[in-house]
């Protein structure tokens, strides 16, 4: 008599081939469009931070874990770092803003049909990885809290541009990777 077959689920933890190559490529377009798109476009001060907007779309595809979230943030950190800017900074700033997507993303934000967490949750990480940069900076400069008033619209428009933006990408990369 044959023995019955059992399939066993072999569970992994990390980060698979594809994700890693996913969240390679994300990143690496988010890093040429911004040094491409976000030198020419500026919106009264405030420019599409595609870094954020990569990396908010490589964990709503990938959907890791807190620890998976903080590499993919300190991955855009490092990369920051060879781009124009405030050097460091971004290593803190984006490790929290995608530790804050890795929170936002199981939220759900569903009105019928209409799934809009990728627009808020991006928001969100947005203003945390925004806010932090700017707090960060005052107190390295030193600056009076008032100029910290300055950066609000800033920031939130930034966050607006990038929220849509990932929100548009989203659906029709999730149906490309079959996720």
């Amino acid at each position: 008599m044959a023995e019955k077959r059992i399939v066993k689920a072999q569970e992994t933890k990390g980060f698979s081939i594809q994700d890693l190559i996913l969240v390679a490529v994300l990143l690496a377009a988010g890093a040429v469009l911004k040094m491409v798109v976000g030198s020419v476009v500026n919106f009264f001060g405030m420019k599409p931070n595609f870094i954020i907007a990569s990396y908010c779309l490589a964990i709503l595809l990938i959907r890791p874990n807190v620890i998976g979230c903080a590499i993919i943030g300190l991955l855009a950190g490092a990369i920051c770092q060879f781009l124009p800017g405030t050097p460091w900074l971004n290593l803190i700033s984006e490790l929290l803003g995608a530790v804050a997507m890795c929170f936002m993303i199981r939220v759900p934000f569903r009105f019928g049909k209409l799934d809009l967490n990728p627009m808020l949750a991006t928001f969100v990480s947005t203003v945390v990885s925004g806010g932090s940069f700017v707090v960060c900076l005052f107190i390295l400069m030193h600056m009076e809290t008032s100029g910290l008033v300055a950066y609000i619209p800033i920031v939130l428009g930034t966050a607006a541009i990038g929220s849509v933006l990932v929100q548009l990408l989203y659906l029709p990369l999730r149906k490309v990777l079959g996720r």
